[in-house]
């Protein structure tokens, strides 16, 4: 089990604060609205949180795995759509912690010290959880690469300083041939396209967006050409944590909301009937289990020990939790839950099991990973 340290407390604390400062109070306007929250990036300039992944020394906070958590699971708390927008940023620039160089960082870095975002271009028409069936290209042409293709479902995509875009360099060589770059906002060719309109996270954005003969200097590209591939599963090991700690924060929020109804529905009983009791009980099991798994897979991350499996565990278990404890949570109250934000965290829940990897998806690694290992009874069979 995880115990936070009082600096983890403290900041724990702090984004607390700000959630139910910015967050909570506007969150069902945008919702409603479904607009993006713009505003919400110019209250997070001072405290530097969209840069909490950067390293100190290009001017960042310098989180650490479980402190990202702690922070995330916060802003999940108060809204996983413009929780989303914070993960989304910090997904972009796992990708040049792992792979770029000094030169990339400081000049990737910049803009999201400065209160920008930036957005992760994987995703493609009829390439989602098959990766390596993009039809978006690189072509080498003297010092610049041209690219062509198009993308989906990117967060923040609109909004974005910079994005991360996957290509093929070599479109016979599958996944070999996949290769990762950066693109500014405002390269020509680059062509922002229609907002989705989602059931959920609505104030979150999410656009496609179409490449047309995009020239960029040889220097964007990031690591090596064929590392792509490498770098993505690398920095969705890292991200499908990060939305299991949103999906803690929805899933407390729902019970929350729950038990602030029941104190409402009976004023005059110290307690519902058992029935109500022992469903609340079993939510906030899932909820803390849920939470030390989150916990542990970070501190594993921090360790520097693999930890892929444990990310898929930890995405699967904690949006699978939220989508169970926000229904439980709507049916529990009736009307109330249907008509209430209740009825909003239940939305936001269910894209939790699809994006960054569906959870089927995310059942074949470990099932893989179970596999591939050898248990301790066998190997002590084979010794004897």
């Amino acid at each position: 089990m995880s115990v936070l340290s009082p600096r983890q407390l403290s900041i724990q604390e702090t984004a607390r604060y700000f959630v139910a400062k910015n967050i909570i109070p506007h969150a069902a306007v945008f919702d409603k609205s479904g607009e993006f929250h713009a505003y919400l990036l110019e209250a997070a300039k001072p405290s530097k949180i969209f840069a909490m992944a950067i390293p100190k020394e290009y001017g960042g906070l310098g989180y650490d795995a479980l402190t990202q958590a702690v922070v995330l699971e916060q802003w999940g708390y108060g809204c996983t759509g413009m929780a989303t927008t914070l993960a989304a940023s910090i997904l972009s620039m796992e990708s040049v912690l792992i792979a770029g160089n000094e030169e990339q960082k400081r000049r990737y870095f910049a803009p999201l010290l400065n209160g920008e975002i930036g957005a992760f271009g994987l995703t493609e028409p009829g390439a989602g959880s098959d990766v390596s069936a993009g039809k978006t290209t690189a072509v080498k042409a003297g010092k610049d690469y041209i690219l062509n293709g198009s993308k989906c479902w990117i967060t923040n995509a609109s909004f974005a300083s910079v994005h991360l875009i996957f290509a093929q360099t070599d479109a016979n060589a599958g996944n070999k041939g996949l290769s990762a770059f950066i693109v500014e906002k405002g390269t020509p060719g680059f062509i922002l396209g229609d907002v989705e309109h989602k059931l959920g996270l609505r104030s979150s954005n999410t656009a496609f967006y179409e490449l047309k003969n995009v020239h960029i200097p040889a220097a964007n590209l990031l690591g090596k050409e064929g590392e792509g591939m490498k770098i993505a599963m690398k920095t969705l090991d890292t991200a499908r944590p990060a939305i299991g700690a949103l999906a803690v924060g929805l899933a407390q929020r729902s019970l929350d909301e729950c038990v602030a109804f029941m104190h409402q529905r009976f004023p005059a009983k110290p307690y519902p009937g058992q029935n109500l009791q022992f469903k609340l009980a079993d939510m906030q099991i899932q909820v803390q289990a849920a939470r030390q798994v989150l916990y542990d897979v970070m501190s594993l991350r921090d360790a520097k020990v693999p930890f892929s499996k444990e990310s898929a565990i930890a995405k699967t278990f904690c949006t699978d939790v939220a989508m169970q404890v926000s229904s439980h949570a709507v049916r529990l109250t009736g009307s109330h839950g249907y008509t209430s934000e209740l009825g909003k965290f239940m939305r936001d829940a269910k894209v939790m099991q699809i994006y960054e990897g569906t959870n089927q998806i995310q059942r074949l690694v470990i099932a893989r990973a179970v596999l591939a290992s050898i248990p301790l009874a066998t190997k002590t069979l084979k010794a004897g």
